[in-house]
């Protein structure tokens, strides 16, 4: 990995500045219902503490609008935090201005500090220069280890990169570059990239950029059935992008130019509407009636996939299969989960690229029996299109 990483830094009595994702959902009544993200963080607030450096960490937490508000309060995550540490967590109320300056201030090595969340400021996505400069005027290494944030150029993850150096990679940041990397870059073969999710506009370039770099390509999900549409196929009242059909059609054509093996449905299981106590068959994807619309992949489908990575080495797979989340309909998600599990105990590298195929196989219960899951939905699907982030992109390079 050419970007430093924490290794590469001297932390001793050190304050060190880093930009976690704590983003984690959260119940109704003000509790973690999710604490993946909090506790992948941890190998990177441990090294800070055992080399003797002090802890500052910053986060966003939901989409609040016009300033604070209770509801994406930090101080619940604080709070866990320190039970997970077994330490106390000093919370800062705000993420700027003099009360913060003097509570950083006052830290000592072994301290860790938790500053509310950094969007009750409008400065923080907007990237302003001051925002930042504050920001960095609080630590004397930064450290990026929110990848679920790395797409996005904003102040705590690009801007701040400015004013603070040396700037370099968490634990977790360096984990999910590798696995992605080498999925794009340098995987085992053979290689089968599976690629699922309702719409094909979200996902035209994870296919052209995969396409070229792998042995086998899946398309499931609702987006199937765009490309089916775009072979003349009548799909009933299935989901279909029909402004996109003419791109399916021309994706079709690359597809069959790469000579890549490309493995689409035949079979689906259709409803009479979409609910999840609605009528339901398994039929051909050719025969999908009238008033019918397709809501997972078959049985014969997940079979054909089954095979078709039998012998993989590398498997990547990023979006669910059909309506995961209605459980008459999660089948064929549940099935593409199960594949990867036992691809990884036959020592294939199996990486699920965030999202929603992230949040069904933590759902199913799949997660500790995969090689990497994604912390990163819009991250790792960039990364996956090939595309440079800016919290990436902005740290030091070796």
């Amino acid at each position: 990995m050419e970007t430093m990483t924490i290794d590469d830094v001297e932390l001793k009595e050190k304050r060190v500045l880093v930009r976690v994702d704590f983003n984690v959902p959260m119940t109704e009544h003000g509790t973690i219902a999710d604490d993946k993200r909090i506790v992948e963080s941890l190998p990177t607030i441990r090294k800070i503490l055992d080399s003797g450096g002090i802890a500052i960490l910053m986060s966003h937490l939901g989409r609040p609008k016009g300033g604070p508000s209770a509801e994406f309060s930090l101080k619940p995550v604080a709070k866990h935090l320190g039970t997970l540490l077994s330490s106390t967590v000093h919370f800062a109320h705000d993420c700027v201005g003099e009360g913060t300056r003097k509570l950083v201030a006052s830290l000592k090595p072994g301290d860790v500090l938790l500053l509310e969340n950094l969007r009750f400021h409008a400065e923080e996505e907007k990237n302003d220069p001051a925002f930042a400069k504050e920001l960095a005027s609080y630590g004397d290494v930064y450290v990026n280890d929110a990848f679920g944030t790395a797409h996005r150029a904003h102040a705590s993850t690009e801007g701040i990169t400015k004013f603070i150096k040396p700037c370099v990679a968490g634990y977790l940041m360096k984990k999910e570059i590798e696995y992605l990397t080498q999925a794009v870059g340098n995987p085992k073969r053979p290689y089968v990239a599976i690629v699922g999710g309702a719409k094909i506009s979200g996902k035209i370039d994870v296919i052209q950029n995969l396409l070229p770099k792998v042995d086998v390509l899946v398309i499931g999900g609702g987006m199937a059935f765009t490309f089916f549409r775009a072979q003349d196929v009548e799909v009933g009242d299935s989901l279909v992008e029909v402004e996109k059909i003419p791109l399916a059609k021309k994706l079709l054509e690359e597809i069959k130019a790469s000579r890549r093996r490309v493995i689409l449905p035949v079979d689906c299981v259709i409803a009479d509407k979409f609910d999840n106590n609605a009528q339901r068959r398994v039929v051909p994807v050719t025969k999908i009636p009238v008033g019918w619309r397709a809501l997972d992949i078959g049985p014969e489908t997940a079979q054909l996939i089954r095979l078709e990575t039998k012998n993989a080495k590398t498997i990547v797979w990023n979006g669910p299969m059909g309506v995961f989340e209605m459980s008459n309909f999660a089948n064929g998600t549940l099935e593409v989960a199960k594949i990867l599990a036992e691809a990884t105990r036959n020592g294939a590298t199996t990486i699920v690229g965030g999202g929603d195929s992230a949040a069904a196989v933590a759902q199913m219960g799949f997660e500790a029996q995969i090689s990497h899951v994604s912390t990163g939905g819009g991250a790792s699907l960039e990364f996956l299109e090939g595309k440079q982030l800016p919290g990436l992109a902005a740290l030091d390079k070796k």
